[in-house]
């Protein structure tokens, strides 16, 4: 059952049932879920992102925010799902098509995601997400313009290390590890007080066989922040060869103590 069963957004549902909410409530909602977003929190924010729709389900960045976290959980098709709901109520709006986009591609249908990163390009929107979306699904097809699309979408930024931090998300998804590590770096670079930062890099570095440097980095992560939910991911990350085998119990005790 969906996560999201409960909800009906039909007709004056919303309203109806949200008539004492205000709009610093769902200001409120969205605030709280970016703050969690960048906490790496994504269940949470999902969360907070469904309240905000509650509030005004006219308000797309609610919609796109609950695409982009049950990608993030990797919950694709339930994702794909809600990213049709919000193309029903905002056909045109660059970042709902940049999100439907990203949920095909992770879905393995690159070609049907190309079609709506173009729509979503065309919409003339520069914000970072539209170039991150467009990258993530360049990167999906192996097309070497992927790398512009998340040189645009930093640009975009305006210094938020978010962005990096994210863009070395998606490289790790395609298993792009030395561009993830470089990518974590320069998130780092904007803000080295961010446990999932230091939390991304210890994976990267993980992955490409650097184990005494993740070691260090999942350390700092932990002092930065212990309740951090990129530790629990670190706990049940599956990586193929011996490397994780050997690693995986001590990083158990690790994180217990």
């Amino acid at each position: 059952m969906s996560r999201f069963g409960n909800l009906e957004f039909n007709g004056q549902h919303a309203a109806e049932t949200r008539q004492s909410e205000t709009l610093s409530d769902e200001a409120r909602c969205l605030r709280e879920a970016d703050v969690l977003f960048r906490r790496g929190d994504f269940e949470q924010a999902l969360r907070q992102f469904a309240r905000a729709m509650e509030c005004n389900p006219s308000n797309p960045a609610c919609w796109v925010g609950q695409v982009r976290m049950l990608v993030e959980l990797d919950e694709v098709e339930e994702a794909n799902q809600w990213a049709d709901k919000a193309l029903d109520r905002f056909p045109r709006d660059p970042e709902v098509l940049a999100a439907k986009a990203v949920a095909l591609a992770r879905r393995g249908d690159s070609r049907a995601a190309l079609a709506f990163s173009d729509a979503a390009i065309e919409e003339h929107n520069q914000n970072p997400y539209v170039w991150l979306s467009r990258g993530d699904v360049l990167l999906a097809r192996a097309e070497k313009r992927a790398e512009y699309c998340f040189a645009k979408a930093l640009g975009a930024a305006a210094g938020d290390w978010l962005w990096a931090w994210l863009a070395a998300r998606v490289h790790y998804v395609h298993h792009k590890f030395s561009l993830a590590l470089k990518l974590a770096t320069q998130a780092l670079a904007l803000d080295s007080s961010q446990a999932v930062v230091w939390y991304q890099i210890g994976r990267c570095q993980l992955a490409l066989g650097l184990e005494a440097a993740a070691d260090e980095s999942f350390r700092q992560g932990r002092e930065l922040d212990p309740q951090c939910p990129e530790a629990d991911r670190v706990r049940h990350h599956d990586l193929p060869g011996s490397t994780w085998r050997r690693w995986h119990e001590r990083w158990k005790t690790w994180f217990r103590s």
